[in-house]
């Protein structure tokens, strides 16, 4: 009987019956042959292409085995690498992915028997880290990467100092807090405190670290009258002079008068919304009297509904908040990012000096 065309019905449903999977056992690996049955396997057994590959494999069948054994391994531990990283999972779940690959290295053309007995080796070669549950045989990649390493160690490194820093701001926390109860001679203390400057000096500055040891020198010259007295730690000293520094240099009222500023209520319709003004007086701290520049109308607002005004580079402003407050300023710069700007004082005795980081709300242009 002829075969049958390539149109033809039956040539087609073997087709379709070629795509899927078939049974391994007749699979020949030498011929790369899939048979549907057993019959179609002993065909090809007995066909003279096979007995050549066997001819061919008999002269040194061990470097078969190895080849094919070394795809095999190649090929699982790439795919267990890429689809699963370092993640802990079932053997047979990476099996049943691989052979979904239909030219991938059959299991009988290697030296391996059974899949059981691969995971045991890939546990024994240090490929992977293996262990046996009631449900299977569980898997887990190592990556040997030396990058991989490499970035492993820096981060575990990052850790440890990270630990090593907050140990030692723990551990001298605790030895103020002893101090202070204790109640040490002033030496001793001055030591202590010496030693916290060190810590805090990049955040207090060195404003806070003159005044701080101007208060220590006042409390050593008046020790001998107030013995009885509970000691400050040095913790308690600094964090309560830095809020007297910060309740000191800013404040809650902003506005002041001959300043340009804008209106940002809607309660007034669109006729004064988004326009500016000039505060002529201000009154309880927190009410402006403002005329408006456009039409001239003299308004009573809240200082809740007014923002400042930023003008054009070289124009002059006003610092209405902060460290410089009610000093007259230069606009040198706009920081778009940081919402702040760069300022040169122009009256008093810092005059002269170039500031930076100024906030947007903490000055506004001149009238």
């Amino acid at each position: 009987m002829g075969k049958a065309d390539f149109l033809s019905p039956k040539a087609i449903g073997n087709r379709i019956k070629a795509k899927g999977l078939q049974k391994l056992r007749w699979y020949c690996q030498m011929c790369q042959k899939q048979c549907r049955d057993e019959n179609g396997f002993k065909c090809h057994c007995m066909s003279e292409s096979h007995q050549r590959q066997l001819l061919l494999a008999s002269e040194n069948p061990n470097q078969f085995l190895n080849y094919f054994s070394e795809e095999f391994k190649s090929d699982f531990v790439e795919l267990l690498r890429r689809r699963f990283g370092t993640k802990r999972v079932h053997n047979n779940i990476v099996y049943n992915e691989y052979i979904s690959h239909r030219e991938h290295v059959h299991m009988n053309s290697t030296q391996w028997e059974t899949l059981t007995d691969f995971t045991k080796w890939l546990g024994r070669e240090g490929y992977c880290k293996v262990d046996e549950t009631p449900k299977g045989w569980y898997v887990q990649y190592i990556d040997r990467d030396p990058e991989t390493i490499r970035r492993q160690e820096e981060l575990e490194r990052k850790k440890k100092q990270d630990m090593d820093d907050e140990e030692r701001s723990a551990k001298f926390i605790e030895e103020q807090v002893r101090r202070g109860q204790e109640g040490k001679e002033p030496e001793v203390f001055w030591v202590t405190i010496t030693i916290r400057f060190y810590f805090y000096s990049t955040t207090l500055g060195p404003s806070a670290l003159k005044a701080a040891a101007s208060a220590k020198r006042k409390e050593s010259s008046h020790s001998r009258d107030s013995k009885d007295k509970k000691k400050k730690s040095a913790l308690d000293e600094i964090i309560e002079m830095e809020e007297q520094k910060k309740k000191s240099v800013r404040s809650d009222n902003w506005i002041q008068a001959n300043i340009v500023v804008k209106v940002i209520t809607k309660k007034l319709g669109e006729k004064y919304y988004k326009k500016k003004a000039v505060i002529r007086e201000v009154q309880d701290k927190y009410t402006a009297v403002v005329k408006m520049i456009d039409s001239g109308d003299k308004l009573k607002l809240d200082q809740s509904h007014l923002e400042t005004v930023i003008p054009a580079p070289g124009k002059r402003v006003l610092i209405v908040n902060g460290q410089y407050k009610n000093t007259e300023a230069i606009l040198d710069g706009i920081n778009e990012h940081k919402f702040s700007a760069t300022l040169t004082l122009d009256s008093g005795r810092m005059k002269g000096k170039t500031v930076e980081g100024i906030a947007y709300e903490d000055f506004s242009k001149l009238a």
